[in-house]
């Protein structure tokens, strides 16, 4: 069944959230796309009991419902590891632009460490293999796709043993880069943060209306 609601629009964002969250998640995000002439749709999926591939299969049946020429995809976390491996998989996807906050690109350090632990695994779940552990599919050529990354070291990383290098407290910024052919700006944020953070919303509005990130800005 095709959305009635979409329809009438041109473009749309998808909401996608990270590990343990839900669509909930993403509500204060929801309205600032909304508000800034945005429409937006929000996705929710059982992060730890389901693998990526089999959440990027429920995303794509989620996305085909949607009636729209242009779907954008606005990620946190393991959110962007979904995306990707959604459109790195199912072809007729229709075009627009994806926004990674926070998402471990090259895999995550934190994730390893707590899926080698056999008291700390299930923190984890299914989220790990062709996931959290990098081993990926590669984005789409063509696909815009561009990555905020905190520079906040707040979270649950330091108590893990600690990140390498800067990081916003669960992902480290060396994990979060695709290379110099995707566009990557640093904003003093927390991983967590980033959900709710004002200076987030507005770099995602202008990037999804124009492709670029406003100034000044940390870029990469």
């Amino acid at each position: 069944m095709v959305s009635s609601t979409a329809s009438r629009y041109s473009e749309i964002v998808v909401l996608v959230h990270g590990l343990y969250l839900h669509s909930l998640a993403m509500l204060p995000m929801y309205r600032w796309m909304r508000a800034c002439g945005l429409p937006a749709r929000q996705f929710t999926y059982p992060s730890l009991t389901s693998s990526v591939p089999e959440n990027a299969a429920r995303l794509a049946r989620f996305v085909q419902e949607i009636d729209t020429p242009t779907v954008h995809f606005l990620c946190h976390s393991l959110g962007g590891l979904v995306v990707r491996t959604m459109l790195a998989h199912w072809s007729w996807q229709r075009p627009g632009r994806v926004l990674a906050l926070g998402t471990p690109h090259l895999g995550s350090c934190v994730a390893r460490r707590l899926a080698a632990n056999r008291a700390l695994a299930w923190a984890i779940g299914k989220s790990l293999r062709h996931g959290l552990d990098g081993d990926l599919p590669p984005w789409p050529e063509g696909r815009e796709v561009a990555t905020i990354a905190g520079n906040r070291s707040i979270g649950a990383g330091r108590i893990l043993g600690g990140l390498p290098g800067p990081n916003d407290g669960v992902v480290a910024l060396a994990e979060t880069d695709l290379g110099p052919r995707y566009r990557r700006v640093i904003l003093p944020e927390a991983h967590s943060s980033m959900l709710i953070s004002p200076r987030v919303a507005r770099y995602a509005c202008a990037y999804f209306k124009t492709g670029r990130f406003p100034e000044p800005a940390t870029r990469e």
